[in-house]
C-alpha cells in the first residue's frame, strides 16, 4: 500500500494505517503524507519507511512506483485526504495500473464521482470505499436477518447520527479537523451531511438492500458565521414503498458519536447502535431478543467478521479492518485471477456515487419548495 495524506498530525491517516495491517494483509510501502514535504518526511521516518519512498506529491509517487518492478511496488494507494484531495490521485492512480482504497465521500461533487466509476469500470480495477460502519459484524447479522425475511416486508427505516463536537465555531480556532470540514471548498457543497449523514444513508441502503428513490430534506446551519450546515431533518422514500427518517446533527450538544438505525417490518424490528456495537437487538410485539458475537448460532457473513471470543468488545478499529481485510482479499483474487468470495465485501464506487448523489438531492429539496425531491445518481 502507497498513502496519500495521513501525516502524523492526522486523525484519519492512521486509523487507516493501523486498520491496514491488522491482518498482516497489507504493507505499506510509501506515501506522500502531506502537501508540506518536510512533514510527509517526518511522517515517513516515523514510520520507518525509506527516504527514497517518500515522495513530495502524488504525482511523483505514482509515477515513481510505476518504474518499480511489479514484486517491488506498491499495489494500491490508500487516499486519506481532506474530500477535495480523493478525485485527483484516484483518477490518477486507476489510469496508471493502481487500485485505490478512499476515505469517503468519494469525491467533493457529483460529477467527479461519476467520473470515477466510468474509470473504475473502463480499467477493471478495484476501488473500495471505506464507509467502515459496515465492518462490524452485528451489521452484517442485521442485513442477513433483513435478507432472509426476518423482519417480514419492510416499513419504516430511522437512523440517526448526531454529534455535538461543532456546537461552537470550532472553525475559526486553529482546529485543523473543523477548519476543512467547514469549508465548501475542501469539505464540498455539504457540511454535516456531506460528512456523516451519508453514512447514515449507506448504512441504510446496506443492512436493507433498498434504496433511497425521493426525499424531503430540511437543513440549517446553527452556528451564526459557519459556511455549511451543521444539522439535517430528511424524511426518506425508499423502494417496495419502505419509508424512512435520516437525521444528522453535529451540534447535538453532548453527543460523542451516536449512529444508530432501527428497522421494522411486519414481523420485527431491528435496533443497531455505532456506540454498542456488540449489540444486535431484535424486537417484536411478543418479546425482545439480542444477538452478540460469537454468541449462538449467527450468519455466515458475522461471523466471518468476528474477531474474539465471546466478551471481548470488538469496535472501531476491528470494523475499519475489516474494510482493508476484505479489499486485500479480493486484489489477491484479482491479481491471481480467481474468484472473490462476496462474504468478504467492501463498499464500492456506485457506493460512492450514491453518497454524492445523496448529497446533491438533500440540497437541492432543501432549496426547493417542492415536498418531494427525486433521487437521481
Amino acid at each position: 500500500m502507497g498513502m496519500v495524506g495521513g501525516s502524523l498530525e492526522a486523525f484519519i491517516g492512521a486509523v487507516h494505517r493501523r486498520a491496514a495491517v491488522f491482518d498482516g494483509e497489507i504493507e505499506l510501502v510509501c506515501g506522500v503524507f502531506s502537501s508540506n514535504p518536510e512533514k510527509s518526511k517526518q511522517t515517513g521516518h516515523a514510520l520507518y519507511l525509506p527516504e527514497d519512498r517518500v515522495y513530495t506529491s502524488y504525482e511523483e509517487m505514482i509515477m515513481r512506483e510505476k518504474e518499480l518492478p511489479e514484486g517491488e511496488r506498491m499495489d494500491f494507494i490508500s487516499i486519506v485526504t481532506p474530500n477535495h484531495m480523493h478525485f485527483p490521485p484516484a483518477k490518477m492512480a486507476l489510469e496508471n495500473g493502481f487500485h485505490v482504497m478512499c476515505d469517503k465521500p468519494m469525491t467533493l461533487n457529483l460529477e467527479e464521482a461519476k467520473e470515477l466509476a466510468a474509470i473504475v469500470e473502463r480499467t477493471g480495477l478495484l476501488f473500495g470505499l471505506t464507509h467502515n460502519y459496515t465492518g462490524y459484524p452485528m451489521v452484517k447479522e442485521a442485513r442477513d436477518m433483513v435478507r432472509n425475511g426476518k423482519l417480514g416486508k419492510l416499513r419504516k427505516i430511522v437512523v440517526e447520527y448526531p454529534q455535538g463536537w461543532l456546537s461552537k465555531l470550532e472553525e475559526a480556532t486553529d482546529y485543523k479537523q473543523a477548519i476543512w470540514r467547514t469549508d465548501p471548498t475542501k469539505s464540498g457543497a455539504a457540511g454535516c451531511m456531506g460528512d456523516i449523514g451519508t453514512h447514515a444513508e449507506n448504512l441504510a441502503e446496506y443492512i436493507t438492500g433498498l434504496k433511497i428513490t425521493e426525499l424531503c430534506a430540511d437543513l440549517t446551519t446553527f452556528v451564526e458565521g459557519r459556511k455549511l450546515d451543521d444539522d439535517g431533518n430528511v424524511l426518506l422514500h425508499f423502494e417496495d414503498g419502505v419509508k424512512g427518517v435520516l437525521h444528522a446533527s453535529q451540534i447535538a450538544n453532548g453527543e460523542e458519536n451516536a449512529l444508530n438505525i432501527r428497522i421494522y417490518g411486519e414481523l420485527g424490528g431491528l435496533e443497531w447502535h455505532q456506540m454498542e456495537p456488540n449489540t444486535l437487538i431484535y424486537k417484536s410485539n411478543e418479546g425482545q431478543r439480542i444477538f452478540r458475537p460469537s454468541v449462538g448460532e449467527l450468519s455466515a457473513a458475522a461471523k466471518a467478521h468476528i474477531r474474539m471470543p465471546s466478551g471481548h468488545p470488538e469496535g472501531f478499529f476491528e470494523a475499519f479492518a475489516n474494510l482493508y481485510r476484505n479489499f486485500a482479499f479480493a486484489l489477491r483474487a484479482h491479481m491471481s485471477g480467481q474468484p472473490h468470495d462476496p462474504i468478504y465485501d467492501f463498499p464500492s464506487a456506485q457506493d460512492g456515487v450514491r453518497g454524492l448523489a445523496f448529497i446533491d438531492t438533500v440540497i437541492k429539496s432543501n432549496q426547493s419548495n417542492e415536498k418531494w425531491t427525486k433521487f437521481v445518481e
